[in-house]
């Protein structure tokens, strides 16, 4: 009786491999099933960027001249390289080396019959090094959809050249941490995989450098940053 087991399993795994095959080609997956074989890819991102901070006042700001802080958002987008290392079938590592172009503005509201408005203007450009899970869905027709999670270090390469301006400017510092989530689709071609994908990334450590000389300053208790990106990846 045994001798029969070994023949009916090679004839469950043969036609239950196929019934796999063929269920993922009925739901139209053929581009997807050459990438599957892939352990790990690589590609370019570009996006878009539009980034600002959130100002916390300090208790000094009920004493001083000026009445009103905001954030002011500001443009910008990124380039980078797409790192994608494969874990099962639903989970990827990924990493993102990225060169960002960024605006943030700080505005200050003053007293006054004229209700001057002064603007603290921070251009950008920063050096990223994102690091993100992503878990993706079951594909249907060349596409699935994904979440991802995870941290980024941010360098601006373009502070020292702010350090050298007035001294009557509000100081940010160079480096920042930021926890990322965010959500996208893979679209599966012959050649590439296109994604486009959103997310939101916001700052976990202060990034003011304070400066007990100046007002602008001493009204802030911290800073945290905070962008929104809309990026598209090509990969393959």
């Amino acid at each position: 009786m045994q001798k029969h087991w070994l023949p009916l399993l090679l004839f469950c795994c043969f036609f239950g491999g196929s019934n796999i095959v063929d269920a993922q080609t009925t739901r139209g997956n053929y581009n997807f099933l050459d990438f599957q074989q892939k352990p790990y890819y690589f590609g370019i991102t570009l996006a878009y960027n539009n980034s600002d901070y959130r100002p916390f006042r300090s208790k000094e700001f009920l004493t001083s001249d000026i009445r009103g802080v905001e954030a002011v958002p500001g443009p910008g987008f990124n380039l980078g390289i797409v790192t994608n290392l494969k874990l099962g079938q639903y989970f990827d590592l990924r990493l993102l080396p990225t060169l960002s172009f960024a605006e943030r503005n700080i505005e200050y509201a003053l007293t006054g019959d004229g209700a001057a408005v002064s603007q603290r203007r921070v251009e950008s450009i920063f050096a990223e090094i994102p690091f993100h899970v992503r878990y993706k869905s079951v594909p249907y027709k060349d596409m699935r959809l994904f979440v991802i999670a995870g941290v980024k270090y941010s360098f601006d390469v373009a502070s020292d050249s702010r350090t050298r301006q007035s001294d009557e400017l509000v100081k940010i510092s160079p480096t920042d941490f930021a926890a990322e989530v965010g959500a996208g689709v893979q679209f599966f071609f012959p050649y590439f995989i296109f994604s486009p994908e959103f997310k939101m990334s916001h700052g976990i450590g202060n990034v003011l450098i304070y400066d007990n000389q100046l007002e602008e300053s001493t009204v802030l208790e911290k800073v945290l940053s905070r962008t929104f990106t809309l990026s598209f990846h090509f990969e393959g």
